[in-house]
């Protein structure tokens, strides 16, 4: 089966869950014998900030899109001028000068691309529609994500091939809109829906939150969780000299990084916790560095600063000594998440989790067994729940353990590809 997964690229400055989910799922279908192909789009691929495929073609160039949106001028530009703008030295010169994840300002874009041929991109679709029916002629075109269903209808009329959609946190970017723009967008995302033959979320918990705001009818929708190799991590029991939090995301307000430093600060006002030490790695964007000065700065008043280390390198090889150093993991994400992948990459490594009660955690934590939640999400509940876990050993290496068997039985990475294929043929017959 030729199955083409649309995924976009970004600026490779901090940890991408979304970005590794892709990368291992075309491997693992390649693996398979299938004919998997990834197309990026905005930005050339990257994968803890290296550029994978220096080959493949960009669609919807991230410069190009921009101007278009922007500027009515440049809706007529040249062919050699967009070559220019889509070229891979800009779009390499972008993506080093991306400094944001926000979804405010970009409302009006968002409105566009789910317009599709009605939008200020339709020269991109018609691009990418010619491509895939005349160039690479797939049975199925994946899209990683729903807020690109303005592409569903062109390519299922004139590719004439089934497309299936997955879902992960695409709320959080609606939601951090203007509020008199969330109501337009969700609108216009469960308009589009109809265009699209699958949907595959990536938790039932998430599936439930976008089944309600998409009205998705129930035989569209689709549960398959992330998941990884578990030959490519480690395992090792958890690391007791020295204790060690650890945290594996974005260094951001929204990933809850300020909960777990005052937790940290709470934990070491008691003699006990002396030794233990903050380990913290993911990256971070332009946005994101007044946010953390006032961390440190917190940390350097409480006199714990020397106690707390910034790993800058999240490649994989890096986060393999990095898991191994750990005790726990915690990523307070202020509002959940629809999955994790840090979770399940933790758990592979022997690192127990301690998360709060919110979005998928429940869900990943307690079918692995291999961790603990706490609520509400605030710093002395995750201090409390912190001085449960950390002393007990017994605790310790028991979910240590349950989570790397978990990982090996239901979320290795070919198993639930085998999952999405079935899928797909259910589509294609």
């Amino acid at each position: 089966m030729k199955i083409v997964n649309i995924v976009p690229g970004f600026g490779g400055t901090f940890y991408c869950g979304n970005c590794l989910r892709d990368s291992a799922y075309v491997n693992s279908l390649r693996e398979m014998g299938h004919d998997a192909i990834t197309l990026p789009m905005y930005m050339p691929l990257t994968l803890n900030g290296e550029i994978t495929d220096e080959a493949a073609p960009v669609f919807y160039g991230a410069v190009n899109i921009y101007l278009k949106q922007q500027f009515p001028l440049f809706r007529h530009m040249p062919g050699w001028m967009e070559n220019l703008f889509d070229s891979k030295p800009m779009l390499k010169f972008a993506a080093r000068k991306s400094g944001s994840t926000r979804a405010h300002g970009l409302e009006q874009l968002t409105e566009s691309m789910l317009l599709g041929q009605k939008g200020n991109q339709s020269q991109e679709l018609e691009h990418l529609v010619d491509f895939l029916k005349n160039q690479v002629k797939p049975d199925v075109v994946h899209f990683s994500n729903v807020l690109l269903l303005g592409m569903a209808k062109q390519i299922r009329e004139e590719v004439k091939v089934p497309v299936v959609f997955s879902m992960q946190d695409e709320d959080v970017w609606v939601d951090a809109m203007e509020p008199s723009w969330q109501e337009k967008i969700w609108e216009l995302i469960s308009e589009k829906s109809r265009d699209a033959d699958a949907f595959v979320a990536v938790s039932s918990y998430f599936a439930g939150v976008m089944q309600k705001k998409m009205k998705i009818p129930s035989e569209k929708m689709n549960v398959v969780h992330i998941g990884i190799k578990p030959g490519n991590y480690t395992f090792s029991l958890p690391a007791d000299s020295p204790p060690a939090i650890g945290y594996l995301s974005r260094i951001c307000e929204e990933n809850g990084f300020e909960i777990l430093v005052d937790a940290f600060i709470l934990l070491k006002r008691e003699s006990r916790f002396d030794p233990l030490k903050l380990k913290v790695t993911g990256g971070m964007t332009g946005d994101d560095q007044p946010f953390i000065k006032r961390q440190f700065k917190k940390l350097e008043q409480a006199g714990i600063l020397g106690d707390v280390e910034i790993h800058p390198d999240f490649t994989p090889l890096a986060l393999k000594g990095f898991f191994n150093s750990l005790t726990v993991l915690s990523v307070p994400v202020l509002k959940g998440e629809a999955f994790g992948l840090y979770q399940v990459e933790a758990l592979a490594s022997g690192v127990p989790l301690v998360q709060p009660d919110l979005g998928a955690f429940p869900e990943i934590i307690r079918s692995s067994g291999g961790g603990v939640l706490y609520h509400p999400n605030k710093p002395d509940a995750l201090a409390s729940r912190l001085a449960e876990v950390l002393p007990d050993r017994t605790l310790l290496e028991r979910m240590s353990r349950a989570g790397r068997k978990s990982v090996e039985d239901d979320f290795d990475c070919s198993k639930l590809t085998r999952k999405m294929v079935e899928i797909y043929e259910k589509l294609t017959r």
